[in-house]
């Protein structure tokens, strides 16, 4: 790979006193949906005007106050939507739509047609700034460039001074800023303002894209916080970002733009648009929620979301998507398994009203998801095993019984290549432990009480043999393995025991589990499921020497 053959895309950000390292997101940041524009224009297949109706509405659901409908002057389509949402009147009074504008003249008179009788709107004027645009696309000089940005800057002021019905706000964006000479950049933007001449009571919005991401996030941030300091009217500019994902560090870029400063964010639900995709909001919002900040977007419909997503661009939303993809409320390593599932039980039991699980930032119930701890694979460990176990079919697996039946899942799944379902893990567990009739089988029994001590009978037949066996102990379970070291079994005891009820009621079934010590110290387990207490302790005593004999 030839990688001298590539360099720097970016400009040295001239010097000045860095602060963002310092800061914390405090809280949430003007937030415009493109989804309409920008998201659209990158979709194999737009979205017609029936979808961009009800993806406008869903939009405004979720709460963003300020959209990006389109780019009127492009597309017959563009310019019925944006007429549609006014002439039947589906835009709320505090939301305000934008459109998008070259600064060209017949482009800006049809979009002010466009936007005609809309309550607030957003004119959006931009044009490209960066020095690999200048010589390459446009062959211009610095000054021309700024010409072209002033020209429309200008058209705009001068054709929405006679707008009255509709509280117009101007927007700019040197398009590919980010490849762009920071002075440069300051001087075409702050030619924009002289024109505009904006007050902290009506602002001009300043956009700063990262239309090509060239470099770190840290980059970005560098260059948003020196343009605020280089903006003249700071106080009557909204400094605005809007990062593509050309580097995967959208998120990153934008988070870090608002330590520097920036004040709204523009991007896209689930990252959608050209290339590699713009900045995802719905992660950007999320990520300040599990810091316990309010994001003003209510997102606690994630499944709805993203079906309506789904439908309305035809893409699929990656299984591994931040807070959204299908995969990401599960776990298949059983170490995560474990984990999350003691500290959703410290949450449940002990802090309710406090948040805090060792691999999920947020609870997925905020989000309308549940966690689904029923993915079995062979990384899954006694944790996830129990977990299914317990949940699904109601046996609550001994930690020993756990781990001992986890060995046996991760070499069926191995074995397999595949996920296993939770039947199959339950179908394993039957198969390996409960009321296992291998090599040594028992066909009745009788207890007897003499004093302190029980003396047990059992019918039981060892490989083919029929035996009437006898022993004695201080309880059943003592009586039986007395009994069976005399039919010729091995030494054995008895080294961990539990037993739980699988219902409620006089008819519940009762689960016992023993695990059985040989002399060499090695643990075999077994366990039984029956009406009566007692039967159910003999099957699960049979089921471990099975174990034994079977090995």
């Amino acid at each position: 790979m030839n990688y001298q053959k590539y360099h720097k895309g970016y400009f040295p950000v001239p010097e000045f006193k860095r602060t963002w390292p310092e800061k914390e997101i405090t809280h949430a940041p003007i937030w415009c949906s493109v989804d309409l524009r920008d998201g659209n224009q990158a979709l194999i297949t737009p979205m017609n005007l029936e979808e961009k109706l009800e993806f406008f509405q869903f939009l405004v659901d979720i709460g963003f106050k300020e959209i990006e409908i389109g780019f009127p002057a492009a597309s017959e389509t563009e310019f019925q939507l944006t007429r549609t949402l006014i002439e039947q009147n589906l835009i709320p009074d505090d939301v305000t739509i934008q459109v998008l504008t070259q600064s060209r003249e017949h482009i800006i008179n049809k979009t002010l047609e466009a936007i005609k009788g809309a309550k607030n709107a957003i004119v959006h004027l931009y044009n490209s700034t960066s020095r690999l645009q200048r010589q390459v696309v446009f062959k211009k000089e610095k000054p021309e460039i700024v010409q072209i940005a002033v020209d429309g800057a200008k058209l705009i002021k001068e054709k929405c001074a006679n707008i009255t019905d509709c509280n117009i706000r101007f927007e700019y964006s040197p398009e590919s800023f980010t490849g762009t000479e920071m002075e440069f950049a300051a001087e075409i933007c702050n030619a924009v303002l002289d024109v505009w001449e904006p007050t902290p009571e009506r602002k001009a919005i300043i956009n700063l894209p990262s239309t090509i991401e060239v470099a770190t996030p840290n980059v970005y941030a560098d260059q948003i916080e020196y343009m605020c300091g280089a903006l003249k009217r700071r106080d009557a500019v909204e400094v605005s970002v809007h990062a593509h994902n050309d580097r995967g560090c959208a998120v990153a870029a934008s988070e870090l733009a608002i330590l520097a400063g920036a004040d709204r964010v523009e991007g896209t639900l689930f990252g959608n648009g050209e290339r590699t995709g713009n900045a995802d909001i719905m992660v950007i919002a999320l990520n300040m929620f599990s810091q316990g900040i309010d994001p003003h977007l209510e997102l606690n419909h994630m499944e709805q979301m993203a079906d309506i997503y789904e439908r309305s661009t035809k893409m699929s939303i990656h299984p591994r998507h931040p807070y959204a993809g299908s995969l990401v409320y599960t776990a298949f390593s059983g170490s995560h398994q474990d984990a999350i599932k003691k500290g959703m039980d410290v949450y449940e039991k002990e802090h309710p009203d406090q948040w805090d699980n060792p691999y999920l930032p947020i609870d997925p119930t905020d989000l309308g998801r549940v966690y689904e701890p029923v993915r079995i694979n062979s990384q899954s460990g006694k944790g996830g095993v129990g977990f299914i176990m317990e949940k699904k079919f109601g046996l609550s697996l001994p930690k020993g019984l756990a781990q001992d039946f986890s060995y046996i899942i991760t070499d069926l799944s191995d074995k397999r290549g595949a996920e296993l379902s939770p039947e199959d893990v339950y179908d394993a567990f039957i198969e390996n432990y409960v009321n296992d009739y291998t090599v040594l089988q028992m066909s009745g029994y009788s207890i007897s009480m003499e004093g302190d001590m029980t003396h047990l009978t059992a019918n039981v037949t060892l490989r083919g043999e029929n035996l009437s066996i006898e022993g004695a102990g201080n309880g059943p379970l003592a009586a039986m393995m007395d009994a069976l070291q005399k039919a010729g079994i091995s030494s054995l005891e008895i080294a961990d025991y539990s037993e739980h009820a699988l219902e409620t009621g006089s008819a519940s079934r009762a689960a016992t589990y023993i695990a059985v010590k040989d002399a060499d110290g090695k643990v075999y387990w077994g366990c039984g499921i029956h009406t009566s207490i007692n039967t159910s302790s003999m099957m699960a005593i049979v089921s471990a020497v099975n174990r034994v004999l079977s090995e």
